[in-house]
C-alpha cells in the first residue's frame, strides 16, 4: 500500500498537531546540497511554506538566506520559534499567505506541497514571489531499495515522490515556466526512541489512537532491536527537488 497517496490512510494535516515535538525529534534534515539547488547560493529572500518545526528552514537560515516561516499549526510555530530563533515565524498556510505581494525571491515547500489546495494555493504563492522568483519543492522519501527500509516500509506502508504528483500541476496552472528535477542521496541514524518518534510523526499514524498504534510501534521497536549497532540504525533516503520560475 502507498500510504501518502490513499486519502481513507493519511490523516489529515491537523494531525500532525498532537506529534510535533515526535516530528521535530524523528524527522529527517534536508542535505544542504539539495537546499542550494533550491534556494541559491546566493543569499536572497526565501518564504518557507508549510514550515513545521523548522526542518527546511533551520537549513536555509544557515546557508545565510532571509526566511519567513509559514505554518498553519501552533503546535509545530511553538517549536519552530525556539529550534529557528531569530527567523520571522507566522500562522498562515499556502490558500491565504498573510504577507504582502512581491515580497519573496524564493519560495519553499518542505514535506508539505501535497497538503495544499492547488488551485487556490498557486496563484497565493505567485502572488507573494518578485518578478523572475521561483517556486522550490522538495521531499525526502525513504529509499526501499535498502534492505532494513524496505522492511520498514512493509510495517508503514510504502511512501513514493512521483514526478506526476509536480509537472502537471505546475505546468497547467500556467503560472510557471520549465519544471526542473534533481535527486540528492543521504542518510539519518536514529536511537530507538527517535526511530519510533519518525514513526509516530507520519499522518497515519499520528491520527491512530494510542492503542490502534501500539502494534505498529512495537513491531518498529523488534525491526530496530534485530538491526541496530551501537550508534543506532542507519536510514538512507531519497531528497526529491522541483524547481520552476514564475511567469513575468
Amino acid at each position: 500500500m502507498i500510504v501518502n497517496r490513499d486519502h481513507r490512510v493519511r490523516g489529515p494535516a491537523t494531525s500532525f498537531a498532537g506529534v510535533a515535538g515526535s516530528y521535530e525529534r524523528g524527522r529527517p534534515t534536508y542535505p544542504e546540497g539539495a537546499v542550494r539547488w533550491l534556494a541559491g547560493d546566493e543569499p536572497c529572500d526565501v518564504v518557507d511554506i508549510g514550515a513545521g518545526t523548522g526542518k527546511l528552514t533551520r537549513v536555509l537560515a544557515s546557508l545565510g538566506h532571509r526566511v519567513i516561516a509559514i505554518e498553519p499549526l501552533p503546535e509545530m510555530l511553538e517549536l519552530l520559534a525556539s529550534t529557528v530563533p531569530g527567523v520571522f515565524a507566522q500562522l498562515g498556510n499556502a490558500e491565504v499567505i498573510p504577507l504582502p505581494d512581491d515580497v519573496a525571491d524564493v519560495v519553499t515547500c518542505g514535506q508539505s506541497f501535497h497538503w495544499f489546495d492547488h488551485d487556490v494555493a498557486l496563484p497565493e504563492i505567485v502572488r507573494v514571489l518578485r518578478p523572475g522568483g521561483r517556486l522550490g519543492l522538495v521531499w525526502n522519501s525513504r529509499d526501499d531499495r535498502d534492505p532494513w527500509m524496505e522492511r520498514l516500509s512493509a510495517i508503514l506502508g510504502n511512501e513514493t515522490v512521483e514526478d506526476d504528483d509536480v509537472y502537471p500541476v505546475l505546468e497547467e496552472s500556467g503560472l510557471f515556466g520549465p519544471v526542473e528535477a534533481a535527486r540528492f542521496a543521504f542518510d539519518q541514524v536514529l536511537r530507538r526512541d527517535a526511530l519510533l518518534d519518525l514513526v509516530l510523526s507520519r499522518s497515519y499514524c499520528a491520527k491512530l489512537s494510542p492503542g490502534d498504534r501500539a502494534p505498529i510501534l512495537d513491531a518498529v521497536g523488534r525491526l530496530y532491536d534485530e538491526a541496530a549497532g551501537p550508534g543506532g540504525v542507519r536510514l538512507p533516503y531519497v531528497t526529491h527537488c522541483y524547481r520552476a520560475a514564475k511567469v513575468a
